[in-house]
């Protein structure tokens, strides 16, 4: 009976976590500004750009004035923006003329300059080399439609204590994209664990300082769950542990729009296994 009275504890605060955090996805998904916002990914082409909804526009908007302006993409990289006198645009709140826009892979703490038109937006993304807008609109079809998330039943056995082993130096992993092209990451360890009798690997690419990122697939992915990866992040290992929650699985952006750029998982990331935990395929897209 002691065990039942230790443990009961411990699995409540499990089971209100993950509702917590499931909560705080969702918010964070439909947000006005978050992915189900995009209505545009718009390749930008050296030199002049003339955005706007009306057809005579090189690039033609979802949303916005007719004749918003012209973008002139630099041989250098640089983006600069003249908006149209009657566009009614702002540059990160500020009514302007014109203005030199930041890219996101420039962008550092500030993040990337926001060109803001009524509900939509746009800043400048770089893949690749390769200069876009991400084009967002908070009255969007897919936000205002939404058909919410699916999850497996939360379960603690998928919270699993996982041994780390460091790499020194750190590895490198070939991650490719829905764009098809290829990122070379650093990855400081791998994370292994085992079940049902079997052992895994997974490794991760650390984006930020303080968190692992997974980007993973499993026997369900293109099944009960969004084929091309689901990402996982992980808390920094600690004691040669490091804690996989495969309950917080999520789907990737592009499960919800064709606007994103997202990773596919590695091979080194494809188990030989069927992770009956966290988010499941959304059930109104159309890929």
């Amino acid at each position: 009976m002691q065990a039942q009275t230790t443990d009961a504890p411990a699995a409540n605060d499990f089971y209100q976590q993950n509702t917590q955090w499931q909560a705080k996805r969702l918010a964070g998904l439909t947000a006005p500004s978050g992915w189900l916002s995009l209505i545009g990914l718009e390749w930008l082409k050296e030199g002049a750009n003339h955005v706007g909804t009306a057809a005579d526009n090189d690039i033609v908007l979802k949303a916005g004035p007719a004749h918003l302006g012209v973008v002139t993409l630099a041989h250098d990289g640089s983006t600069h923006v003249v908006f149209d006198k009657n566009s009614g645009a702002t540059v990160d709140g500020k009514a302007v003329h014109e203005a030199t826009l930041v890219d996101d892979a420039h962008a550092g703490d500030k993040g990337p300059s926001l060109v803001a038109f009524g509900p939509a937006s746009f800043l400048v993304i770089e893949r690749d080399g390769r200069k876009a807008l991400r084009v967002k609109d908070s009255d969007a079809e897919t936000r205002k439609h939404f058909l919410g998330l699916d999850y497996y039943p939360a379960d603690p056995s998928w919270r699993i204590v996982a041994d780390w082993v460091p790499f020194d130096p750190p590895h490198e992993l070939e991650i490719g994209s829905v764009l098809g092209t290829i990122d070379k990451e650093k990855v400081p360890g791998k994370a292994v664990f085992h079940r049902d009798g079997h052992t895994y690997e997974l490794m991760p690419i650390q984006e930020e300082p303080d968190t692992l990122f997974f980007v993973i697939a499993d026997r369900t992915s293109g099944k009960e769950t969004y084929g091309a990866a689901r990402f996982l992040y992980a808390a920094l290992p600690k004691d040669g542990k490091v804690v996989l929650d495969f309950n917080r699985a999520y789907n990737p952006p592009c499960a919800f729009t064709p606007y994103a750029t997202c990773p596919l998982a590695p091979p080194e990331n494809r188990m030989d296994l069927a992770v009956t935990a966290g988010e499941k395929k959304y059930r109104g897209s159309e890929h």
